[in-house]
């Protein structure tokens, strides 16, 4: 194993945060912790991090994938389907699709999901890019 370079340490950083932003609002919903995990952000800065961050996961997935590592395929799969709802989510507030391909049913507690996914595939990067 190679030693860890700092692009890995900067995907567990962000792997971190994403989750943390996903994981404490969604553990308020039950009551549990102070009530500053009850944060909510807008859904459109969500839709906005959930496309930049599957994107990142997509780089961080073909470097897995060049390093023979069967963890990056999975890791691109679930990337392109959080990069393909959130760059839909964002266009849908732009005006540009409608319909079902504006993702209107996404709604908060379904993106703090898809922050907690994105950001333990992000962790799981961490290491999977040098294995």
């Amino acid at each position: 194993m190679a030693l860890m370079d700092m692009k890995d340490w900067i995907s567990g950083a962000v792997g971190t945060l994403i989750l943390l932003l996903g994981a404490l609002p969604l553990i308020s919903t039950f009551g549990v912790g102070p009530e500053w995990f009850a944060f909510n952000f807008p859904v459109a800065l969500l839709s906005w991090v959930v496309a930049v961050g599957g994107f990142y996961l997509i780089i961080n997935s073909v470097i897995e994938i060049t390093n023979s590592n069967i963890v990056g395929w999975i890791s691109f799969g679930t990337a392109a389907v959080f990069t393909t709802i959130g760059v839909l989510k964002v266009l849908g507030q732009f005006g540009k699709v409608s319909g079902f391909f504006a993702m209107d049913f996404v709604s908060g507690i379904i993106f703090n999901v898809i922050f907690i996914i994105l950001g333990c595939f992000l962790m799981v990067a961490t290491f999977a890019m040098e294995m």
